[in-house]
């Protein structure tokens, strides 16, 4: 049984989560080219290295983020959105 620690709920069965994709930045639809908007939506570069996902617990509805190494499919590190984006937001303002 694989386990995934839930930075909200602790170590849960694996089967309690959904992946949401990598964490990547979206372009402005309303601003983007179709070709952009599809590399974004279709295109992945499938490399082997550690890549940030988002992560949903379903009992709880909380969605996090992930670390997961690509190759031998260990999670690293799970944390809170809130880390992730407060920190864009801080640099967006400075």
């Amino acid at each position: 049984m694989k386990i995934l620690h839930c930075p909200m709920n602790g170590p849960r069965n694996i089967s309690e989560f959904v992946h949401g994709g990598e964490v990547r930045d979206m372009p402005d639809p309303n601003r983007c080219s179709d070709r952009e908007w599809a590399e974004y939506v279709f295109y992945y570069d499938n490399a082997i290295t550690v890549i940030r996902e988002w992560w949903l617990h379903v009992a709880s509805g909380y969605w996090f983020i992930a670390e997961r190494h690509t190759a031998t499919d260990e999670i690293i590190r799970t944390y809170d959105q809130r880390v992730e984006f407060s920190k864009d937001a801080e640099e967006k303002t400075a």
